[in-house]
């Protein structure tokens, strides 16, 4: 394997959760202020589209598998390392109240959340580690990991997960010269989050009906890129972000 340690003017990153929304957003923000991308997801076509738009480098890859993950920390460390682990895919499944609760949607929303987000922790920790300048890991968790609603119990249980194993990290890692930041968005319109979970375009319209400029795929983009480009010593522990119209997770205001 080629040398892993990235030089100062040489900023890379792995992003997450490529395919889509804010995974894909945060890869084309990144390229175009000259980092070097790893834009990794599961649907190959999709990340081959992005990577000719951007110039960054598609590793198709479903983060749940030891196998695959293995197979992209080669490639990765092959192609001379990254700084920053930007770990943004994740997501939701359903909404039923706990009475009448989907093991298999809980289960995908843990493994998603949880168990991937750790996999690649564990996978690429060594070579952030080695980085003279230091290594960042960011995790895109939830507001919906700080406040429960009814409906929300499966996500809301992955995502406090996600959030708890974030704060635990950043105690371990200090020492090893490893910033690590959470990133919490409140309520974001992109293209899949809604319609994944709900599984109808019409249900997933009607979460943000009324609701005046939701945030964007690209407004919480901006705030990642800025959070892994600040300077190294300065490390964002917790960035709660919502749109205006959303004063809080149980209030929200939705104009008629």
């Amino acid at each position: 394997m080629t040398s892993t340690q990235i030089t100062p003017s040489q900023r890379a990153a792995v992003v997450t959760g490529a395919s889509t929304g804010i995974g894909q957003a945060t890869v084309r923000l990144l390229a175009a202020q000259g980092w070097r991308v790893f834009a990794v997801a599961r649907r190959a076509d999709r990340l081959q589209e992005l990577a000719a738009e951007t110039g960054a480098i598609a590793v198709p890859t479903d983060i749940t598998l030891d196998d695959d993950v293995d197979r992209l920390l080669g490639i990765v460390a092959d192609a001379g390392g990254v700084d920053s682990l930007i770990n943004i895919a994740g997501g939701a499944r359903g909404a039923e109240r706990m009475v009448d609760a989907k093991t298999a949607d809980w289960d995908w929303m843990y493994q998603a959340n949880v168990v991937g987000t750790m996999k690649m922790i564990r996978a690429f920790l060594p070579m952030l580690r080695e980085q003279t300048d230091g290594g960042t890991v960011l995790n895109l968790t939830s507001t919906a990991g700080m406040v429960s609603y009814e409906g929300g119990a499966g996500y809301n249980a992955a995502k406090a997960a996600q959030r708890a194993m974030t704060r635990a990290l950043r105690l371990e890692e200090a020492e090893h010269g490893v910033r690590v930041v959470e990133v919490l968005p409140g309520m974001v319109h992109t293209e899949e989050f809604s319609l994944n979970r709900l599984g109808s375009a019409d249900a997933a319209s009607k979460v943000y009906d009324g609701v005046e400029k939701p945030l964007t795929s690209e407004d919480v983009a901006g705030i990642v890129a800025y959070a892994v480009t600040v300077p190294h010593h300065v490390n964002l522990d917790e960035i709660v972000v919502r749109p205006l119209a959303q004063a809080a997770a149980h209030k929200v205001i939705r104009k008629q």
